[in-house]
């Protein structure tokens, strides 16, 4: 196996940077990447810590970030499993990176930043969803916003639906379950989960 273990090897693999994705990249979100982003459900949160790394996936109804101000998102922590990793990263840590995809969109927004978390009550209380409200709020002041090249989620395809996978043809989350911890009731948990998981959505 060939390693590279210099940034002057890689370079020369690769080359030169384009010069759309050196343009591309702003310190503020203009009107367009605004609208990429408002219309995003789902974000890739990546936070690193003393442990290590961690990246958490988010999604909500409609906008998965509320868009506060050019330099500002607030992405609202509803229920999950209060391992709560990515908010133990960001308070020792504010250095956050997003990555948002828009159903039918072969176009990425990513956002480089720093966060803080934030209990502020009315703000809190702004994100109800059915009469509930997230614990905390992560607010992520923008160093980059730009968006990705779409070959990734082209060769992908993605949103192409004859792509989909059956989850029939996939473990199921009580197999997994099992195969971390052999005495796991699998079939409780799987049995279970839907119920639990339309109670406990916000």
């Amino acid at each position: 196996m060939t390693i590279i273990s210099s940034v002057e090897e890689l370079k020369a693999v690769y080359g030169e940077v384009t010069e759309a994705s050196i343009a591309k990249v702003t310190t503020f979100l203009t009107p367009a990447y605004r609208r990429m982003i408002e219309m995003s459900p789902f974000v890739a949160l990546a936070t690193v810590g003393p442990e290590g790394l961690d990246c958490s996936p988010r999604g909500d109804r409609g906008a998965v970030v509320r868009v506060a101000d050019e330099n500002t998102l607030a992405l609202p922590d509803w229920r999950g499993n209060n391992r709560i990793d990515s908010l133990l990263n960001i308070v020792r840590d504010p250095r956050v990176a997003l990555m948002f995809l828009i159903p039918g969109s072969n176009s990425v927004m990513r956002i480089n930043g720093r966060a803080v978390v934030s209990v502020a009550p009315d703000l809190l209380a702004s994100f109800e969803m059915e009469g509930r409200h997230p614990r905390s709020v992560v607010v992520v002041t923008i160093d980059e916003a730009y968006f990705q090249c779409a070959r990734a989620v082209m060769r992908a395809e993605l949103w192409n639906a004859e792509r989909q996978i059956e989850p029939t043809d996939l473990p199921s989350p009580g197999d997994m379950l099992k195969a971390a911890k052999a005495d796991f009731d699998r079939d409780s948990y799987d049995r279970e989960w839907p119920a639990r998981a339309a109670k406990t959505m916000w």
